[in-house]
């Protein structure tokens, strides 16, 4: 898993457990606003902390635009051929929806 050298003083990681379930983080907060590389940091823990098998659902803000732009080459380049990332949709709020499927090994 990764850890953050970055000072990110009184923010909440996305989850703080393994998740051997589909599920859905929340990267819609106000501190994923202002910090687009914070969110993409804590978009990789969340997929670090899905289990093979499984999906997380990641609603990124909408301040950032459709998440291809800033998310999906990160993505790629952490995981490699072990997640498919897929975008689900826009919400009413504004943010977007990206599935990442974690593959079975």
């Amino acid at each position: 898993m990764s850890n953050s050298t970055r000072d990110v003083e009184g923010v909440e990681p996305v989850t703080d457990r393994v998740h051997d379930n589909s599920w859905s983080a929340n990267l819609e907060t106000p501190q994923y606003a202002v910090d687009p590389g914070l969110l993409v940091e804590h978009a990789i823990e969340a997929i670090e902390r899905t289990t093979p098998g499984n999906h997380v659902n990641l609603v990124t803000h909408g301040d950032h635009g459709h998440p291809e732009q800033y998310l999906y080459g990160p993505l790629e380049a952490a995981f490699e051929n072990r997640a498919d990332v897929e975008y689900v949709e826009r919400c009413g709020c504004g943010g977007h929806v990206t599935r990442v499927h974690v593959e079975s090994r």
